[in-house]
């Protein structure tokens, strides 16, 4: 109906010999996040990015974590990337680009990212610590990649500094929120078009 506004929303059902995964995300929501990764760190960044970002997540995952946390966390990064897109559709009237410096505390983060209709990561981190808790830190960057390359998004990650990799960590998760959020909004001025000289992204 005119006037009505669309949700932006997406539901994503991903079945492996590895991992068993449902996710539903809201772009236009409060924050609200129910999530179990099979992780708790996981679930713990997972969350922060939907309550800065304001995306409403629902995240059951099942993954052969006996053999450890890797096909988890990238599966559900695809996941994650074919929702937002899914969510975006044509990209009709959003912002596009997006960027956000978060602190925690000694640490600092820097997140621009440009929903362009070609994936790329760039992922400038450097963390003191192999693992947080039974968290491995380099899975942080397989799960970005999964992201970008399933929402076809350009994405630059830089950590600034940090001393402590909580901290840092925490800092990427919450910037990505906020920067996705800002490039997801709609322009006021430009509702209906879609942010590009080529007409589609």
């Amino acid at each position: 109906m005119r006037g009505q506004k669309m949700e932006r929303t997406a539901r994503i059902c991903r079945t492996t010999k590895e991992t068993d995964i449902e996710l539903s995300l809201t772009v236009d929501g409060k924050g609200v996040s129910t999530v179990k990764s099979g992780n708790g760190f996981m679930d713990h960044m997972l969350m922060l990015f939907a309550r800065h970002g304001l995306f409403d997540l629902s995240l059951r995952c099942t993954g052969d974590t006996e053999v450890d946390f890797h096909h988890s966390v990238e599966d559900i990064g695809i996941c994650l990337g074919r929702a937002l897109a899914e969510a975006l559709g044509d990209c009709r009237g959003i912002i596009r680009f997006g960027y956000a410096y978060v602190p925690m505390d000694e640490s600092l983060a820097r997140v621009c990212l440009d929903i362009a209709g070609r994936p790329n990561l760039i992922y400038s981190v450097t963390l003191p610590d192999r693992q947080v808790n039974d968290f491995e830190c380099d899975l942080a960057e397989d799960f970005f990649k999964a992201v970008v390359d399933h929402s076809r998004i350009t994405m630059h990650i830089d950590l600034l500094r940090g001393r402590n990799s909580h901290h840092s960590l925490e800092a990427i998760f919450k910037a990505f929120g906020r920067a996705l959020a800002i490039a997801c909004s709609i322009n006021p001025k430009t509702p209906s078009e879609i942010p590009t000289t080529k007409g589609v992204l």
